[in-house]
């Protein structure tokens, strides 16, 4: 069942990842629906829950049963730290932080992930991701001065941001080699789970947050748990499973050029000159980073394993 890394993606991974690009886009507007009716941890805990109902559908219909033994730590050690922890971070530091700070300070991890990657799993730093970090990571904090609006962060706020960086890349990270030996749904629905229990402490302000909540709302909680979380972790794992983690991690950097568009269009936020720069340098080293030597342009990507 192992899935070694291609020299290049198919296309059907590079489309996975831009369906987790955009739906992770889609997220911060519909947290930022929900936090004011939601606490943290309750927002975490209803997401979550809605988003293993989901999958635990998609694992029975496809009758893909419980993951290898081996693949099991990896899966818990995302689902605490990624799934419930990194979760409740997110949506506790989007609550005391403009949201161009939050983009920068959460943008943290995908260079904390690719160092990572490169020390634990022995991806290697090649030169052409680390360069397109940098530029993306440039792109991200033009992105988000543009976007602060001269706010002032608090320190928790500040802090619980580089919580949520640090998890993110962690959880991803661990999930990595879970994929060698769990299928991207099974790493998935069973990190997932294991997140709703982790955050199960919520259950009774989450019940009140319910109670009390418009139902367009709770709706909008319902939706992150179908979309950005359901479907887009596991087109993620998806994804992750057919390249390394490194590049992976850049690919995110998408996030912020997409959520501009998306505020420009659905929101009719026009985003000003800076933000369309930032977002054109956040995309631009996404490129650089997904790039290849013109000498290993000519070698063939080897067949991916049929799970």
């Amino acid at each position: 069942m192992n899935t070694p890394d291609l020299v290049r993606p198919s296309r059907a991974a590079v489309a996975a990842a831009t369906v987790t690009v955009v739906l992770w886009a889609s997220a911060f507007v519909g947290i930022r629906a929900a936090a004011p009716h939601f606490s943290p941890g309750s927002l975490a805990l209803g997401r979550l829950l809605a988003g293993a109902a989901t999958l635990l559908i998609f694992l029975l219909i496809s009758r893909q049963g419980l993951p290898p033994r081996a693949a099991w730590p990896g899966i818990v050690v995302s689902g605490v730290i990624w799934f419930g922890v990194y979760m409740v971070a997110l949506n506790w530091g989007e609550q005391l932080v403009d949201a161009g700070t939050a983009a920068m300070l959460v943008n943290v991890g995908p260079a904390v992930m690719a160092l990572l990657a490169g020390w634990l799993l022995k991806e290697g730093f090649p030169p052409r991701l680390l360069a397109g970090i940098g530029v993306s990571f440039a792109g991200t904090i033009v992105v988000g001065f543009s976007m602060s609006r001269g706010g002032h962060a608090s320190a928790l706020g500040v802090a619980l941001c580089l919580v949520a960086a640090v998890t993110y890349a962690a959880g991803v990270v661990a999930q990595k080699p879970a994929l060698k030996h769990a299928t991207a749904l099974q790493a998935t629905t069973f990190g997932c789970v294991i997140g709703a229990v982790a955050c199960l402490p919520f259950a009774g302000q989450l019940v009140a947050d319910i109670s009390e909540a418009p139902l367009r709302i709770t709706l909008s909680v319902v939706y992150l748990g179908v979309f950005p979380t359901a479907i887009a972790f596991t087109t993620w794992a998806y994804a992750l499973a057919r390249t390394t983690a490194g590049k992976m991690g850049a690919t995110t950097y998408a996030v912020p050029a997409v959520v501009v568009v998306m505020s420009w269009l659905i929101l009719s936020e026009v985003p000003g000159w800076l933000t369309l720069a930032g977002g054109a340098l956040c995309l631009a080293g996404v490129a650089v980073s997904r790039s290849r030597p013109k000498e290993a342009a000519t070698v063939p990507a080897e067949p991916a394993v049929t799970r």
